[in-house]
């Protein structure tokens, strides 16, 4: 999944009264784990948050975009690639699925969903967002 939108407003309208249906967010620990990113679109640099960086194995928590590609799987890169090459250009929402290539024949399941803002004459955009990784395990020899 490869999703950008340009619309400035959420395509999706929620009313209030469904947002307090009664969902515990506690449930969506049982199936997944979520870390917050940003990127500045001025120097290329992503950083990341401290559970995204040890899931993505990557030090320091700060990493340009082609270090950031390199962690997922290679069919989805140029694909995520142009996503976030056409989110750098003006304020989209923007989300993808992938997985990170952990090691041989291991795979962590990713969501990433994010924003680009601040664009202005004297900026040059940022990027922000949530990873998304699901607590399940992944068959690497079948789908």
């Amino acid at each position: 999944m490869f999703r950008i939108s340009k619309v400035k407003a959420p395509a999706l309208q929620i009313p209030q009264e469904r947002l307090e249906s009664g969902f515990e967010p506690s449930a969506l620990d049982k199936f997944c784990v979520t870390d917050e990113w940003s990127g500045d679109l001025a120097n290329g640099l992503f950083q990341l948050g401290t559970l995204s960086e040890q899931l993505h194995g990557l030090a320091g928590g700060e990493c340009g975009l082609l270090t950031l590609l390199r962690c997922y799987d290679a069919a989805d890169r140029i694909s995520i690639l142009e996503l976030l090459e056409n989110a750098s250009s003006s304020a989209s929402s923007f989300c993808f699925s992938t997985h990170i290539v952990t090691g041989p024949g291991e795979r962590q399941p990713l969501v990433c969903i994010g924003e680009s803002s601040g664009f202005g004459e004297h900026n040059n955009g940022r990027m922000s967002g949530v990873f998304i990784f699901p607590r399940m395990p992944v068959e690497t020899s079948g789908h």
